[in-house]
């Protein structure tokens, strides 16, 4: 649990996941931002959803997590989005994602502008940004972020058809911390010109220095996690579990590394605490828990 609530607004889509049990609340910066609450930081979610059955009941399950809403758009002419999962026979996710719907929609405004200026960090992602009106106001609530000298959490998402090249590119320079999976490292390296077959680590380093970066971590499954810095080279292995499923294991790793970072944590705790809120994300459905308790969560 944080020892002082650090305030962390999570910025991007916030949908509902139709798995094969039913819908449950999803988008990496809507899970993100509940397991931030979880784990004893003031999280805020700025996002849009529609004024539909959906977006309503996201933004009950959202404050019933502790999450603050004031900064969640209600869109009336668009749908809340949803994105339905496929799971393979180790419980990792293949999801199909609906277009056209709010979270493609959010505005820049005062009250943003605001929340940042008092925030600890920004969260944001690549997903969010795959339309035009988001992904100019992601980018202007991390770049003032940026020029305020707070830290920029970037989650990198490579879902199909919502990427390019440039975009990967223009979202790392925005950033100070890179959170990526070993199945996108390829694919960021090639954005950057870098050679991915020379080592993990390697790669890692030259993708620091090439977008000037604080730390870049990548998660490798049940494999675990490793983390380059301007200063050390760190690998943390998995915590075994009983898997359900892997959907937002990533979010709950992104949401307890930030927490840990802002807290001052040394990487290493930091690597291993993510890991195990990674793993007991898998053990139950879907990207968070049914209870708000971070009781189980060891540091």
């Amino acid at each position: 649990m944080a020892s002082e609530k650090q305030k962390v607004i999570s910025i991007g889509e916030v949908l509902w996941d139709i798995l094969p049990d039913g819908a449950r609340l999803g988008g990496a910066p809507a899970n993100v931002a509940c397991h931030v609450a979880r784990l004893g930081g003031e999280a805020y979610l700025a996002s849009c959803v529609g004024d539909d059955d959906l977006g309503k009941d996201a933004i009950r399950l959202l404050q019933s997590y502790g999450v603050d809403t004031w900064l969640t758009q209600v869109s009336p002419n668009s749908m809340t989005g949803t994105a339905s999962v496929e799971l393979d026979a180790t419980g990792k996710p293949t999801f199909s994602i609906r277009d056209h719907v709010a979270w493609e929609k959010i505005a820049w405004t005062n009250s943003l502008e605001v929340a940042i200026s008092q925030s600890d960090a920004v969260y944001f992602g690549t997903l969010g940004q795959k339309s035009p009106r988001s992904r100019v106001t992601i980018r202007q609530a991390v770049g003032l972020a940026r020029a305020l000298g707070l830290p920029r959490f970037l989650d990198v998402n490579l879902r199909p058809q919502s990427y390019n090249d440039s975009m990967i590119r223009d979202s790392m320079s925005l950033a100070s911390n890179v959170k990526l999976s070993d199945d996108e490292l390829p694919e960021v390296a090639r954005a950057f010109g870098v050679d991915s077959s020379d080592g993990i680590e390697k790669t890692m380093r030259q993708l620091l220095l090439a977008a000037s970066l604080d730390s870049i971590v990548m998660t490798q499954g049940e494999d675990g996690a490793t983390l380059v810095s301007a200063w050390e080279e760190v690998y943390q292995p998995g915590v075994a579990v009983s898997v359900c499923d892997t959907v937002g294991a990533g979010d709950a790793f992104a949401a307890a590394f930030v927490i840990q970072t802002l807290e001052g944590k040394p990487a290493i705790e930091a690597l291993r605490f993510a890991c195990v809120s990674a793993a007991q994300t898998c053990t139950h459905a879907g990207a968070i828990p049914s209870t708000r308790s971070s009781d189980d969560l060891q540091p």
